[in-house]
């Protein structure tokens, strides 16, 4: 399995590991009142939030992964350190999970798969992602990119469920954050411990899924 075909491969929402379950927030959002012609800045504020922080804390744990002996529990902490809702930390984990399961199917004697088992039944999706990674040659700018892609697509298909919307539209969001996609790309190689990660948050996503999680009618988990 090559690099590229690795990359495809993770930014396919196909990909076995539940990602059908998550709207990346929007669910919550729409709840809260925002409306369709919102989305696309919703999406922009996630990749220079939210995004930005997987996306460092990806790059970083492939960084651990390749790095014996492997201390993936040190980057797991600082993702925590900056998810403070237990629901996004939650629906991380089992993300994580599904892409823990995999790696054990693909990769069952590799050093750093047996770390993630390790960390237990949740490992935080952005860990996860790291060391798949690792395992399959991918760069640091591969894996943050895919990061990003895969929080801004599942944002878009999740609108596709959610609101009356032209599928070409919702597409055109994703193609239209490129810009915005690749400079944060940049920024999320640049932290070199996992105590540099970027702490940016977005308040409202935060209380957002805590409300959602109270709620008894819902298509998404988050």
């Amino acid at each position: 399995m090559t690099p590229d075909i690795t990359a495809l491969l993770l930014a396919d929402g196909r990909l076995p590991i539940g990602g059908h379950a998550q709207s990346a927030g929007l669910e919550p959002a729409l709840a809260a009142g925002l409306t369709v012609k919102d989305v696309p800045a919703y999406m922009r504020t996630r990749v220079r939030t939210v995004g930005l922080v997987e996306a460092a804390a990806t790059v970083m744990a492939r960084r651990a992964a390749l790095d014996p002996p492997v201390r993936l529990d040190v980057v797991q902490n600082a993702v925590l350190a900056r998810t403070p809702s237990e629901p996004l930390r939650a629906a991380s984990g089992l993300l994580g999970r599904g892409l823990c399961r995999l790696a054990t199917r693909w990769w069952p004697d590799h050093e750093a798969v047996a770390a993630l088992t390790a960390l237990g039944s949740g490992p935080q999706r952005p860990v996860a992602l790291g060391v798949v990674a690792a395992v399959t040659g991918m760069s640091d700018e591969q894996v943050a990119r895919v990061c990003l892609y895969d929080d801004a697509q599942t944002v878009a298909s999740a609108a596709l469920k959610l609101l009356p919307v032209d599928p070409a539209d919702a597409a055109w969001w994703v193609l239209d954050l490129g810009p915005a996609i690749e400079e944060t790309t940049l920024r999320a190689t640049r932290p070199t411990t996992p105590a540099e990660l970027p702490a940016a948050t977005a308040p409202w996503i935060e209380q957002w899924s805590l409300d959602h999680e109270r709620r008894t009618r819902r298509l998404f988990i988050a």
